[in-house]
């Protein structure tokens, strides 16, 4: 847990409920945390679902693990330390664009089991919708893809610390969606994350 530094500071509620916000939309926010290997087809899935999600009127945003160390999180690097800083900051980032009633597409590897359980405690604290989507693919499969030449530079030693190489992936225990990416078509894997969307009700609401 981080510790809050700042003093003589209070949460400032407004007039507004979270759930006037979801009643303009028609739909609830949540957050759908992709974890993965790279290479596993997270961004993939979650572009896809980005399109699938707005074609039916409904407002989402992508959350990309590379995009947010571009921005946000460009003093980062990827130590065990800076990994969790980075998930933590995400998981805040994500809480309030959900409490907007976005949907929330985050696509981070976020290797460590504690740091995804970080986040979806404080959604969990909020009374928030978190779904982990274990985006998995078998190693050797993830490294024939390898989009980007980041298991070509490890296996080099040209990358320390690189998941699933010389640093750990932590599985997710029970994610909400476990999605087999070396067996099933980019289809089908977005209508299981829509069919699941349906059957939680954040793809509707009203007052």
């Amino acid at each position: 847990m981080v510790e809050q530094k700042a003093t003589n500071v209070h949460w400032h509620s407004g007039e507004v409920t979270r759930e006037d916000r979801y009643n303009v939309l028609g739909h609830k926010g949540a957050t759908l945390w992709f974890t993965g290997l790279s290479g596993s087809g997270k961004s993939t899935v979650a572009v896809a679902l980005e399109k699938e999600l707005t074609a039916r009127g409904k407002l989402c945003y992508r959350l990309d693990g590379d995009n947010i160390r571009l921005g946000i999180n460009k003093n980062l690097g990827f130590s065990a330390e800076d990994r969790t800083e980075n998930i933590r900051r995400i998981g805040e980032i994500s809480k309030l664009f959900v409490d907007t009633g976005v949907i929330v597409l985050s696509s981070f590897i976020s290797p460590y089991r504690a740091d995804r359980d970080t986040v979806r405690a404080l959604h969990d604290a909020g009374d928030m919708d978190f779904l982990e989507i274990h985006v998995d693919c078998a190693l050797a499969e993830a490294e024939k893809r390898d989009p980007k030449g980041l298991y070509k530079k490890a296996r080099a030693g040209e990358i320390k610390g690189f998941t699933g190489i010389d640093d750990p992936y932590e599985a997710p225990v029970k994610p909400e969606v476990h999605l087999h990416t070396d067996e099933m078509t980019l289809e089908q894997e977005v209508a299981i994350l829509i069919s699941e969307l349906e059957s939680r009700g954040i793809l509707n609401f009203s007052i």
